[in-house]
């Protein structure tokens, strides 16, 4: 049984039409970071506003058109997400060699493919959410970024140890920040795409750096946030990129900072339309 689910998810990983999808998830999800960025610059100009996915994908909603882009958004995202989650489940093998695969102890396989499969699986979430939060504008709601994670934040305090938890949370979260810039600086990205040598290869190259390094930054504060929720036992203290933008702007230099990391979301979606056309998939 398990065998042949394993096929049948095999067969539609490797549909053109499921692939094409998840190329056009990459390109959309492109699409709402530059406009994140592009939001973002202007907070580093005095110019108030809300810098996050949710305000992102209202500003497609008021152009002409914009709830039938949204919605192509939504679906193109979702594609992604379920590309990525049959890839955990799936998950070829590739990159090792047979001998290089000999001599990797059980344990360390074992490690490998289930932080592999862990990956997949938090990119699938990623991306479904990111299309139900693009639907949910379509139908019009009033979602903010900030709200909602100081309203979850509060459900999560209202339990018994939620504090660990939300820390707990805010830790991962972080840590997922420090991964992105960590990827930035390894160049790790180039394992999932065929980037040219040449031509616009390093151009590519340049983006993706500078691209997850800034959302690296964002998110590494977005977690140090909910850790400070949970270590007040405060909601409030908790947010999501417009805090953390905003908790940016207050520091030394804060305008020029926010600048450098809208900037680099710019450049983070200009990468990801790169990717939906030089990812491996």
């Amino acid at each position: 049984m398990a065998d042949a689910a394993r096929s049948a998810a095999r067969r539609v990983e490797a549909s053109p039409l499921v692939r094409a999808l998840a190329r056009g998830g990459y390109a959309a999800s492109g699409a709402v970071h530059v406009l994140i960025g592009l939001l973002v610059l202007t907070l580093a100009f005095g110019v108030s506003g809300e810098a996050d996915q949710s305000g992102a994908l209202r500003a497609i909603a008021g152009a002409p058109l914009g709830l039938a882009v949204l919605w192509i958004i939504a679906v193109l995202l979702w594609a992604l997400a379920l590309y990525h989650l049959i890839e955990a489940f799936v998950l070829r093998g590739g990159g090792a060699t047979e001998k290089t695969a000999a001599l990797k102890t059980a344990l360390t396989t074992a490690l490998t493919t289930w932080g592999r499969r862990i990956s997949e699986a938090g990119q699938a979430v990623v991306f479904a959410a990111l299309g139900a939060v693009a639907a949910s504008v379509a139908l019009g709601a009033r979602t903010e970024g900030n709200r909602s994670a100081e309203d979850a934040s509060r459900g999560v305090l209202a339990l018994p140890g939620g504090d660990i938890v939300l820390g707990l949370v805010g830790l991962g979260v972080a840590a997922g920040g420090v991964a992105f810039v960590v990827m930035g600086v390894m160049r790790s990205f180039e394992k999932k795409m065929s980037i040219p040598k040449d031509g616009v290869g390093p151009f590519v190259t340049t983006l993706g750096v500078v691209g997850y390094i800034a959302k690296g930054v964002a998110l590494a504060i977005v977690g140090v946030l909910l850790v400070v929720a949970a270590v007040t036992s405060d909601a409030s203290q908790a947010g999501g990129l417009d805090d953390a933008f905003d908790t940016l702007h207050g520091l030394f230099l804060g305008p020029v900072l926010v600048g450098l990391v809208g900037a680099g979301f710019v450049a983070y979606g200009l990468f990801l339309f790169f990717r939906a056309r030089y990812a491996r998939l």
